[in-house]
């Protein structure tokens, strides 16, 4: 029988997918389960490891009942990125997982900043520190958690975990470690002097491989829990930000995508190895190739907060039993009835603090303008736009990077749905907005990496032109409202952050309980 399918498999925060695609990038069968976050105390998050495990085989297992199992030739991995687990000799979890959101090691980085040389260690890992970040979470384990630092066999990113449940091979590749900040992106290999810092081995790490390449194949025991073929070959995958990217076809210069999801992700293509405030340096899934990747942190998410503070239970609202969808289409018919500006209103996303370009966690929202006029619908179109002008904020400081414009963004994600802010995106960065044919573009990305490790192609490039498919949709910026967008980025929402960072600094300030060392607030 004829091998002409692959598996991407997706671990994320909330669950693990598992699809299987051919070699034109049609999805065929797709499976998935899903994965719960524990928060044992504020800005902490953890999950079980055995549950990545676990919500895996029951995601490929619903794939294999759906196909032929003889027609896979491999599968790739794309995965939560940051997000870590320490082990023992028997690969058995010594505590809970600790999320890529966890902010548990914040009160850490001053000390860490001293002790890293953090100018130094942007240069070589590609990221500013941040508390996000694996290493920051490991110090934190040495300091509060130390009989476990004291005995971790290894530490294994979501990726590596999988990995050794699949092969019983602890391996993991270059765009799975370099998001930890223990991975040395100008050697290509984990960072003795960054691991010799914070008082961990290069042994207690994973072997790290390029992506694309096979690095094991399924054991016995791994296809009896998730009916793969025992011998199935298991190509190095990415973590999910540069795999969206791959399965967007971001593959040469001028090209970057954009993930309109509960955070904005934007990903920009570069040959060259860069670095600044303005964005991430992270691997491409083509080696010798990068991402260069802006977030926003609050970005679908700050939606979600508008219709569950002012559209749920407040007597005559939106009915707070509707479908979420249904009122946020609600929401973009009313909008769209609502001038470019919102009539005044001008918003700055830094709901969950703010990344690039100020990398400041006191960072907080901003809405001014207010005027008895506004309404929900004016709050709403004034989100969209926010989220646009920090995306143009963003886009700006990479193309000066770059020496060299962005010529289009290809947008993924649940936000991409949303034809208003497509076109708003367009309208005010002056990018031509183009989406694809398939929203799991993270799936797509680990499967193009499969298709390509296992011989269907010669090439990565020519697996992800093959296999990714665009449709015809796409909104061109209107000149006119580029114009009048260009003069209110400009003369206002450029300075609103600058102008207020001292002033919001200060409020959070007033309204921060002092916590104790591990950054826990006292209890009440």
């Amino acid at each position: 029988m004829k091998t002409n399918l692959v598996i991407g498999i997706d671990c994320s925060t909330t669950s693990s997918k598992a699809i299987a695609w051919d070699m034109q990038g049609n999805l065929i069968a797709e499976g998935r389960s899903s994965l719960f976050i524990q928060t044992p105390r504020s800005s902490w998050y953890e999950q079980r490891a055995e549950s990545w495990w676990e919500a895996t085989c029951e995601a490929l297992k619903q794939v294999v009942d759906h196909i032929d199992a003889r027609q896979i030739a491999g599968l790739s991995i794309a995965h939560q990125r940051e997000t870590f687990v320490p082990v023992d000799q028997s690969c058995l979890p010594m505590r809970n997982a600790l999320l890529w959101m966890d902010q548990r090691a914040g009160p850490l980085l001053p000390h860490l900043e001293t002790v890293l040389n953090k100018d130094n260690f942007h240069t070589v890992t590609g990221k500013p520190l941040t508390a996000n970040l694996t290493i920051c979470k490991i110090d934190w384990l040495h300091k509060y958690e130390p009989s476990i630092f004291t005995n971790v066999y290894k530490y294994l990113d979501v990726h590596a975990y999988l990995i050794f449940r699949l092969t019983g091979l602890y391996r993991t590749g270059w765009g799975c470690a370099d998001p930890t900040g223990l991975f040395d992106m100008l050697l290509n290999d984990w960072s003795l002097e960054i691991l010799a810092k914070i008082g961990i081995r290069k042994d207690q790490l994973p072997e790290a491989f390029p992506p694309g390449e096979v690095i094991g194949e399924i054991t016995r025991d791994a296809s009896l829990a998730c009916h793969l073929p025992e011998g199935l070959p298991v190509v190095t995958g990415l973590g999910d930000g540069q795999a969206t990217g791959l399965g967007a076809n971001i593959s040469q210069p001028g090209d970057a995508y954009l993930s309109l999801g509960s955070s904005v992700v934007c990903g920009t293509f570069s040959d060259k190895y860069l670095t600044s405030n303005f964005f991430r340096t992270m691997y491409g899934g083509i080696p010798g190739t990068y991402m260069l990747e802006s977030v926003t942190l609050a970005g679908g998410h700050t939606i979600q907060w508008l219709l569950e503070k002012f559209m749920a239970r407040i007597p005559g609202s939106i009915d707070p039993d509707q479908n979420p969808l249904d009122q946020e289409i609600l929401l973009e018919e009313g909008a769209k009835r609502i001038p470019p500006g919102s009539d005044g209103l001008i918003l700055v996303p830094y709901w969950n603090s703010a990344l690039d370009p100020y990398w400041d966690a006191a960072a907080s929202g901003i809405v001014v303008g207010w005027r008895g006029i506004h309404g929900r619908l004016h709050l709403y179109r004034a989100i969209l736009e926010g989220i646009a002008f920090e995306q143009r904020l963003h886009l700006e400081g990479v193309e000066n990077i770059l020496h060299a414009p962005i010529k289009q963004l290809i947008t993924v994600g649940g936000g991409a749905t949303n034809n208003l802010w497509c076109q708003i995106i367009a309208d005010i960065t002056g990018k031509p907005v183009i989406k694809t044919l398939h929203k799991e573009s993270a799936s797509l990305g680990a499967a193009i990496l499969a298709a390509y490790g296992v011989g269907l192609f010669k090439h990565i490039q020519s697996a992800a032109q093959e296999m990714v498919k665009r449709t015809s949709i796409s909104f061109q910026p209107d000149l006119e409202r580029h114009a009048f967008y260009t003069r209110l980025f400009e003369g206002v929402y450029r300075h609103l952050y600058p102008s207020l960072r001292t002033y919001l600094k200060a409020l959070s300030s007033l309204h921060t309980i002092e916590g104790n060392d591990n950054g826990s607030k006292p209890d009440l």
